[in-house]
């Protein structure tokens, strides 16, 4: 494969870089993705984050067509499911295969150094985009990022997802900060017997809400709760502390629902995840930004690539418990705009994902995987006609890929 020149190469594997896959193979690019693990899926399979959250209103058939094939498959298949939705688009599959850095010259990335079995070599390619989700490639070809929030650089914390069974069928589930504050647990709230519980050290400093959820295997239940808090995602020695902790905390909060969850009595761990989840790294300057007054005012964007995306403004607290700000921000629907996945800077480069242009704020909500799948849609698109036309991402006329992202 590095003696192929590519069309269109995807550096990543998760949800969203595979429906930019998918959206640029069926546009009729030829297309590599190059992921460094043996599955795709990224968060949702390797770090076990499900449910798939997020809205938009625009939902490209690539979209559809994944999110499709994950509701008709076994959730242990979801990675096969995800392998094949880009096969069956025309798309090629390379894993167990590190991206190193960009191939650049003369300012433009033109591929990438990877590391396999086969060794060190390059892959080359007409237009790379970035949905590694720290966006290492972005990074080594020069484009300016950002990183955590302003006032102190930290970023939201890390957490180990994973998975119960053996709890009662009617047992409770809690999905978020505000539910759990009114949520009934004998003559308290869940809130309430949460913070007791910190309270006498029988849950860690960090954990101040524990959220569950349905998985989509039956019979479990899925339990968001650790917090790994000032650790660094671009740290491998921040990364490895975060994985021990994280996982020392699941047991501790298990415990904890056994002694005090009604229905939980007799739940134990079946699944632990292959990684921590990790929320922010960088976040990288584009032609545009997007910012917390947008989302909080709704604002349309002429140059649309995605269509009214909602979810809250979802900052887990760096140096805390909950919310760093409270409760969660409700935004009005939002669009996201073209020049948040141009970098800038740097042509040959699509970005992808949480890695786009925008605030600490921002990114809170436009991180989560199905708005995320929405803007690998328009990456995959725009980088097939960029492709097509023998252009940069920066000259691309948006409106003439506008239709096919369903956008009006």
């Amino acid at each position: 494969m590095s003696d192929i020149v590519w069309d269109v190469l995807v550096v990543g594997g998760g949800v969203g870089a595979v429906s930019a896959a998918c959206a640029s193979a069926k546009a009729g690019a030829k297309t590599l993705v190059i992921e460094r693990t043996g599955r795709l899926g990224g968060a949702y399979t390797t770090n076990l984050v499900q449910p798939l959250m997020g809205w938009t209103r625009t939902s490209h058939e690539a979209v559809n067509d994944i999110l499709a094939r994950l509701a008709a498959s076994e959730s242990k298949l979801h990675d096969l499911a995800l392998a094949e939705a880009v096969l069956d688009s025309g798309g090629e599959l390379l894993l167990h295969t590190w991206c190193v850095s960009a191939v650049v010259e003369d300012g433009r990335v033109v591929g990438v150094h990877v590391l396999n079995k086969e060794g060190l070599h390059d892959i080359r390619a007409r237009l790379v985009i970035d949905a590694s989700g720290d966006g290492d490639i972005a990074a080594s070809a020069g484009v300016p990022f950002e990183k955590g929030r302003i006032k102190d650089g930290l970023t939201q914390p890390m957490t180990i997802m994973y998975e119960v069974e053996g709890q009662a069928e009617d047992a409770f589930n809690c999905g978020c900060e505000e539910e759990a504050l009114v949520l009934p647990i004998g003559d308290s709230t869940w809130h309430e017997v949460v913070m007791a519980g910190r309270a006498r050290a029988e849950l860690p400093e960090e954990v101040g809400i524990i959220r569950i959820y349905s998985s989509p295997t039956p019979g479990r239940r899925i339990i968001n709760a650790t917090q790994i808090n000032k650790v660094d995602g671009l740290s491998a020695a921040d990364l490895t502390r975060a994985e021990i902790a994280g996982r020392r905390q699941a047991r501790q909060v298990t415990e904890f629902l056994r002694k005090h969850g009604p229905g939980y009595e007799k739940c134990r761990i079946a699944e632990m995840p292959a990684a921590v989840g990790v929320r922010e790294t960088r976040r990288f300057r584009g032609v545009k930004t997007m910012t917390l007054d947008m989302l909080l005012k709704g604002e349309r964007q002429p140059d649309a690539i995605v269509r009214e995306a909602s979810f809250p403004v979802d900052i887990h607290n760096p140096d805390g418990v909950g919310q760093a700000e409270g409760l969660a921000q409700t935004v009005q629907a939002y669009d996201i705009s073209y020049g948040c996945l141009v970098p800038e800077g740097v042509d040959g480069l699509l970005l992808s994902g949480r890695n786009i242009s925008g605030t600490h704020e921002a990114h809170a909500s436009y991180r989560v995987q199905k708005i995320t799948m929405a803007i690998g849609a328009a990456a995959g698109t725009a980088a097939a006609e960029c492709v097509r036309q023998g252009i940069q991402p920066r000259d691309l006329d948006v409106t003439g890929i506008q239709t096919a992202l369903g956008i009006s």
